[in-house]
């Protein structure tokens, strides 16, 4: 039912394809539109649309390492690098 097809990025100007598989998955989600850009182009949109992460500074609990979080640490909780932490859910 469906065939591969080319389209052209407009962004970048390259030719890209949008393969049966995906053009079935956008009709079974109702997506009336093919897409406009590559993968690439979606992914640099993507990735500048997203607001950049502000780290914190914050101190291990575990080992006293410094280190950056995504989060204020308010010192209610213990704060954990990603040493000790990757180590505490093995």
């Amino acid at each position: 039912m469906f065939e591969d097809k080319t389209l052209t990025c407009k962004d970048c100007g390259n030719d890209f394809v949008f393969t049966a598989g995906e053009q079935e998955f956008y009709a079974e989600k109702g997506f009336v539109n093919e897409p406009q850009r590559c993968k690439d182009c979606r992914d640099k949109r993507k990735a500048a649309a997203r607001a950049p992460r502000e780290l914190h500074d914050a101190v291990c609990a575990n080992c006293g390492a410094g280190c950056k979080v995504p989060f204020v640490p308010n010192g209610d909780r213990p704060v954990y690098c990603s040493e000790c932490f990757a180590a505490m859910k093995d």
